[in-house]
């Protein structure tokens, strides 16, 4: 019985569900396009995902997330909307940089930081002003590469 699953065995679930949510049924051989691997790559996967509870699948059949499975899954899948999020509307990091470099991060991740990243996040959108002053302002040196005038501090 697995007792951590492993990055890749945790991108394979959250791969299932992100095609559930597209398709009706999941076949192996979608997994295999959605993660760029070969068959037998997902056969193993999916025969550990299924030992541990995760996955039901029978021989040439569809793909199906337990209850336990679904519930990973989708804890897997927030944290990465969430930190692509973050890394793309907050930071401002390229769209594909983003993505990838969420799914890595993902694996990491305390769930404490999480959890602070994600009121981060509500905090920021949920300014009455709009995006606080101090984030224009670190835009404006993400593109310049210096302070703003009105960020420079003046000696006393």
């Amino acid at each position: 019985m697995i007792k951590k699953l492993s990055h890749s065995l945790e991108d394979y679930l959250e791969a299932i569900h992100i095609i559930s949510l597209e398709n009706r049924v999941v076949r192996v051989k979608e997994v295999a396009e959605y993660l760029k691997v070969k068959m037998p790559s997902v056969v193993d996967a999916i025969n550990k995902l299924s030992e541990a509870g995760f996955v039901e699948h029978e021989k040439y059949s569809y793909l199906e997330l337990t209850e336990k499975g679904k519930n990973r899954a989708k804890k897997i899948f927030l944290k990465h909307e969430k930190l692509y999020k973050f890394l793309k509307d907050v930071l401002n990091v390229r769209d594909d940089i983003s993505k990838v470099d969420a799914c890595n991060m993902e694996h990491y991740v305390s769930q404490e930081t999480m959890d602070h990243l994600i009121k981060f996040i509500k905090f920021i959108e949920t300014c009455p002003d709009g995006y606080p002053e101090w984030m224009k302002h670190f835009y404006y040196y993400l593109e310049y590469g210096k302070r703003p005038s009105e960020c420079i501090k003046m000696p006393k």
